[in-house]
């Protein structure tokens, strides 16, 4: 089987709508990795995240808003050869996604956008949210700078 390059942008939008979560890579000050998994929507231009409003990947990404983010699914184990070891593989696709993370403050905004993540897991696109609770949460928002995919045994 074979491992193919996604060029598509609309092949790459399926794979991370169909997610159910996204892994978010960053790097704290002294260069040091670290990975969160995090759930989030995507609408086709900006990918839209939550989190508490401290914690360490705040204080990583207000210091480098840089991140690199990992969506995979599909995954199905494979053999070619059941006494050869390195004939085991699994079938997967795969998106990373590059950007900038930009934290919302706005009210409304976060409102709208807490709805949008809320709608991709419950399928409702209204909730109501107290202002402490609605302040309470962190959102953010990332442009993607660069995309990159890839399916193996699909």
């Amino acid at each position: 089987m074979r491992t193919r390059t996604i060029y598509g942008e609309q092949e790459m939008f399926d794979i991370i709508n169909k997610c159910d979560v996204c892994r978010m890579a960053m790097a704290d000050e002294h260069g040091n990795p670290y990975i969160a998994c995090m759930s989030f929507a995507f609408d086709g231009k900006y990918l839209y995240l939550h989190s508490g409003p401290t914690g360490k990947k705040i204080d990583i990404l207000q210091k480098n808003n840089r991140l690199c983010i990992e969506f995979s699914t599909d995954y199905q184990h494979y053999h070619q050869n059941e006494e050869v070891a390195c004939s085991y593989s699994i079938k997967y696709r795969s998106v990373l996604l590059y950007g900038a993370v930009e934290f919302i403050d706005d009210v409304v905004e976060k409102t709208r956008l807490m709805n949008l993540i809320m709608q991709k897991y419950t399928g409702k696109s209204a909730f109501a949210y107290s202002g402490p609770a609605i302040n309470n949460v962190c959102v953010m928002r990332v442009l993607p700078n660069l995309m990159e995919g890839k399916v193996h045994g699909y």
